[in-house]
């Protein structure tokens, strides 16, 4: 399983679409709202962590479709459906490596990037937190989708239009959960809600991705 992880890491580094490019997106999604909403510093405060989120948001759909095609491709994954690695902990450790290489540096980006929006200090750790517990659900969610569509040519489109009513709700709290923070309101009831999204994808999806991959292996 290690050995695994490794592996996906390194390719999602040689082969492009890796933290870098994440970073370069949320970076201009970030420096391109001030130019659009305007440069008042109350206003883009108070937009900051729904703009935030939804950068990270698109960010992770970039490489998405990277989770399983390379695989695919040059045979890699008829050799896991057959390894006495179970699928399921193969679609784990994927996702694992989509998040330590896209979902954790936008993690850590958020608050150095809140800056840029004028937000204040507080917001800066609640975009950290929120981030933090809702980056896995999107990597764990878009291997489940990465997963139904392994195998499709140009399958990048739908991946995105499956994927993203499915990130709806981990936005939606997400953001809220962050706003609330920075303005001094209680966030438990959010922050649980996106903490729930998080872990019932990481309990559920791996199983639902493994069963999409054996139907589309056969």
């Amino acid at each position: 399983m290690i050995a695994l992880l490794m592996r996906d890491l390194r390719l999602s580094v040689r082969a492009g679409g890796g933290f870098g490019l994440g970073l370069a997106f949320f970076l201009i999604v970030t420096v391109l709202v001030p130019f659009g909403v305007g440069p008042e510093a109350e206003i883009l405060a108070r937009i900051a962590p729904g703009i935030l989120w939804v950068g990270a948001l698109l960010a992770c759909l970039l490489s998405l479709d990277r989770i399983f095609q390379l695989d695919f491709e040059d045979g890699s994954l008829d050799l896991l459906a057959t390894a006495p690695v179970p699928m399921e902990g193969a679609v784990a450790i994927k996702a694992l490596a989509h998040w330590l290489v896209t979902g954790l540096p936008l993690t850590l980006a958020a608050p150095l990037f809140g800056g840029l929006m004028s937000m204040q200090a507080p917001g800066h750790w609640w975009m950290f937190v929120t981030l933090l517990l809702g980056t896995p659900a999107l990597s764990m969610i878009g291997a489940f989708g990465a997963a139904l569509t392994v195998g499709l040519k140009r399958g990048g489109l739908l991946l995105s239009l499956l994927v993203l009513p499915l990130y709806v709700p981990t936005l939606i709290f997400g953001a809220e959960a962050a706003a609330r923070g920075m303005a001094g309101l209680a966030n438990s009831t959010p922050l649980l809600m996106v903490a729930g999204i998080t872990a019932g994808s990481v309990a559920l999806l791996p199983f639902a991705a493994a069963a999409a991959l054996r139907i589309n292996l056969r």
